[in-house]
Parts: C-alpha cells; sequence; structure tokens
C-alpha cells in the first residue's frame, strides 16, 4: 500500500483542467509542510501518463476532464499501479457517478463544490492506506433502487464519444478500432443499461455521471 516517506513530505499529483483550480489546491497543499505538489496534469491521458512516471503519493483528480474522464483515468492507472491512492473531486453527487469512481479503483470521492473542502486531511488519509467518502455521500449507493452495471474502460470510451456526438465511423478512427467493433460495444452498452437508442443512452450517462460533460 502506497505510504509517504519517512524522510520527505506527501508527494501529490494535481489533475484538473482549470489552471487556476490547480493553484488553488496547490496553495490549499502546500500550506501544509507535510504535502509537496510534485506534477500537475491538465487532462485524462496526461494524467495516465504522469502518474506512471512520477509515482506520486497520491494523485488529486477532478472528475471532468478532457480526453477521458477520471473514473477512466482511474481505471487505467490502477490497471499498472494497483496501489496507488487516487481522490476524485467532483461536482456530481449521483450515486452512480461515486460508485462508477469508486469501482474503478479510486480510494476517495469529495464533492468538489463544498466550501468547508477537507483536501489536506483527505490526502493525509490516502497516503495513509485510509479511504475517505464526502459524508453527504454516505448513504447515496442505498438510495437508488436499482444497481447500475460497470461498464468496461473501453466502453466507458466509446461511451464517452457517443455522448460527444461521435458516429461508429468516428469512434472507430478515434480509438483505432473496427466500426464493427465498435457497433459491438455500443450495443453491449445499451443491452447493459436496459435502453434501446441514442438519445436515451445520451440523458442517461448524463444523469448518472457515467461521462465527462465538460
Amino acid at each position: 500500500m502506497s505510504q509517504p516517506k519517512p524522510d520527505g513530505p506527501i508527494t501529490v499529483m494535481l489533475v484538473d483542467d482549470h489552471l487556476l483550480v490547480r493553484r488553488g489546491f496547490r496553495r490549499m497543499l502546500e500550506d501544509d509542510p507535510a504535502i509537496a505538489v510534485v506534477a500537475e496534469a491538465g487532462d485524462g491521458q496526461e494524467a495516465v501518463d504522469l502518474a506512471l512516471s512520477e509515482r506520486p503519493d497520491v494523485i488529486v483528480m477532478d472528475f471532468a476532464l478532457p480526453s477521458m474522464n477520471g473514473a477512466t483515468a482511474t481505471r487505467k492507472i490502477v490497471a499498472s499501479a494497483p496501489q496507488m491512492p487516487i481522490l476524485i473531486l467532483s461536482m456530481h453527487s449521483e450515486p452512480a457517478c461515486v460508485r462508477n469512481c469508486l469501482d474503478a479503483g479510486a480510494r476517495g470521492y469529495l464533492l468538489k463544490n463544498a466550501m468547508d473542502l477537507e483536501l489536506v486531511q483527505a490526502v493525509k488519509t490516502l497516503a495513509a492506506g485510509g479511504r475517505v467518502l464526502d459524508s453527504r455521500l454516505a448513504l447515496a449507493p442505498a438510495e437508488t433502487g436499482q444497481k447500475i452495471p460497470t461498464l468496461s474502460p473501453r466502453e466507458v470510451e466509446v461511451l464517452q464519444l457517443i455522448v460527444n456526438g461521435k458516429s461508429n465511423r468516428d469512434i472507430a478512427a478515434i480509438l483505432n478500432i473496427s466500426a464493427n467493433t465498435v457497433s459491438v460495444h455500443r450495443a453491449n452498452i445499451m443491452q447493459a443499461f436496459d435502453i434501446h437508442n441514442t438519445a436515451e443512452l445520451v440523458v442517461f450517462a448524463i444523469r448518472n455521471g457515467l461521462v465527462s460533460i465538460a
């Protein structure tokens, strides 16, 4: 399990597509001498690349990111570095969004719009091997009557591109797979959610926080 180094501060990577937000979080964290921000990323793919090269003690990641959302980036990072603690910050309080991130391997989830955001303590908790869940979300998973199936990383990528308005041919070119494979993924996603047309799928994905809408 990832632990803070005994001879130095907890190293943190910040992931947010807004520079001013990253600066604010950096100041908040580095006001504590036990924490040092060692890397910053502005999109999901950059986060994956930097996480595996910098190996920070904790990653603080926004959910709504360009190129891939925080849940997808988390899944990719955890696939290569299973013990790396990731804290998701999100505007979404929907149970499905929270569950999607935690299922992807995130160790914590905080609401980004909280005025009393306890970011420093959350980072310390994750660095020590603990988990963090915003207290306002503690009962959220039990409030939904139907469990939403978890998609594979590739299905999440396809779903994001569908929501972005891309055709099967566009998606095939972007992901470097065949259009037939995209069709299979689209059909599997719709079957998993028991949805029968693209418009319904887009609304469902956005409403349940399954994709980035930034």
